[in-house]
């Protein structure tokens, strides 16, 4: 089997699984609880003066 073929094989199966759990894992991490004030709190990051 040439190489190509063998990961374009690999890419369809195991590639996708591998990506789409990924995407999941992501989608997850980012709507856990408690990530709201995280996520308001670093919204603000380029709001506050740089001068102290």
């Amino acid at each position: 089997m040439e190489t190509y073929t063998a990961m374009r094989h690999f890419a369809d199966s195991w590639g996708l699984l591998a990506m789409t759990l990924f995407f999941v894992g992501v989608v997850l991490f980012a709507f856990r609880p408690g990530t709201k004030s995280k996520a308001e709190e670093a919204a603000r990051i380029p709001l506050e003066d740089d001068r102290k």
